[in-house]
């Protein structure tokens, strides 16, 4: 019977998937319309203008928007690849691909001993959740990279860091993956991948590192944590305003300097965080690398200036690969970012009008998408420090002294 029922699980996966999965091609190419945004104009309009300046050979520099690392040149200019369609098609299909490798590497991983076929379930029911935004970014093809890197883990140390590195050189938050590793290989991989990658692309297209600068100027985005003030303060007299700024729909007027600011302190309060817990850590079992660099990319996209609905399919990669190990502790966690994707989809862009406007049906959906992801974000990191960090040694109380046990002072 088990063996039965062994063979069935792969079979009710993969019908999952391809159910959900056409749906999700029905989306994109709008042969069913998806109420809302079109969200497939940053691949039509965007993507296709950025590739037409790569192909020259140079990156977009004269394009505030563009706000990625060099490498990203590369899923921007993959539907080269597939010149019997048009641009916007190919890069549907090869997300479509992608996702399909995505489920592979977590099926085989889900396999072998001491593993669960969890992960690929999350990775299977999740996605779909977003809706078509996930098929319209390319982040689908930065969380396959980080995947891998991820699965790759104990066995394969230099892999593992030389795939972080270049998934950082894709979109930065990769890079997250190494808060985890322990080994030298590692380390010394990812420094030589990125420096090969970084210098290979500063003498081959200029302004490879421009988006720095582009990066530097942003303000609070009105789908992030530190939004929620001033989404309420517009209903007790705030006047600033919400606009279409660096290449999202941002908060600019009175006080949102600091409140970004504040956002950075809280990026930095995170990091000081996972550097304590490096620090005190001794127990590194093998799933530990996927449950530090979840909690790390959980507590990074919390306390962001941008909370982007595509954001959402990095948190599902990384919980999904944690849940391929049976030993790791973060199901709860894993389950409220399940939970946060289809408040996501629910926000943006069924109710993006909601939220652009601040009334408080809008309000009340950032409210919970992003008290779900605080919640998953505090959970995994309480997790994690316990899982691996040992208790604090108690300290013994003196014994108490009784009357009995006094010795008497003569006078």
């Amino acid at each position: 019977m088990e063996t039965k029922a062994a063979r069935r699980s792969p079979a009710r996966l993969l019908a999952v998937w391809a159910g959900t999965r056409a749906v999700l091609l029905l989306l994109v190419f709008r042969v069913v319309v998806f109420p809302g945004p079109d969200v497939t104009s940053d691949v039509s309009v965007i993507y296709r203008g950025w590739y037409e300046v790569l192909r020259q050979g140079t990156f977009p520099l004269d394009d505030v928007t563009w706000q990625y690392p060099p490498a990203a040149a590369l899923p921007i200019l993959s539907p080269g690849l597939l010149p019997f369609l048009s641009y916007t098609h190919a890069f549907f299909v090869l997300a479509f691909l992608t996702d399909l490798a995505v489920l592979a590497l977590l099926r085989y991983a889900g396999n072998r001993p001491g593993r669960s076929p969890r992960g690929a379930w999350v990775w299977v029911t999740a996605v779909p959740l977003l809706g078509p935004t996930a098929y319209a970014r390319y982040d689908v093809m930065v969380t396959a990279v980080a995947v891998a890197a991820l699965l790759a883990g104990a066995r394969h140390p230099r892999l593992t860091g030389a795939l972080a590195a270049f998934g950082a050189l894709l979109k930065v938050w990769p890079a997250l993956l190494l808060v985890g590793a322990v080994r030298r290989r590692t380390w010394a991989s990812a420094v030589v991948t990125a420096a090969g990658l970084a210098a290979l692309f500063s003498v081959s297209m200029p302004g490879a590192f421009a988006f720095l600068t582009f990066q530097r100027d942003r303000g609070t985005e009105v789908e992030s944590l530190g939004s929620l003030v001033f989404h309420v303060g517009r209903h007790f007299g705030w006047d600033g305003q919400v606009l279409l700024n660096y290449g999202s729909i941002e908060f600019l007027g009175p006080h949102v300097d600091q409140v970004s600011a504040a956002a950075l302190a809280l990026t930095g309060a995170a990091f000081g965080w996972l550097l304590l817990w490096r620090l005190r850590a001794v127990r590194f079992p093998p799933h530990t690398l996927a449950d530090a660099a979840f909690t790390a990319v959980l507590l990074f996209t919390v306390t962001s200036r941008v909370i982007s609905p595509q954001y959402l399919v990095w948190l599902i990669g990384t919980a999904a690969v944690c849940l391929t190990h049976r030993a790791s502790r973060m199901g709860a966690p894993a389950l409220l970012v399940v939970l946060a994707s289809f408040v996501t989809v629910l926000e943006f862009p069924l109710g993006f009008t909601h939220v652009v406007t601040s009334d408080w049906y809008g309000i009340t959906l950032l409210v919970l998408r992003n008290g779900l992801l605080a919640a998953a974000a505090l959970t995994a990191a309480r997790r994690l420090w316990r899982a691996t960090v040992p208790p604090a040694p108690a300290v013994p109380f003196p014994p108490r002294t009784t009357r009995t046990q006094e010795t008497p002072v003569s006078s």
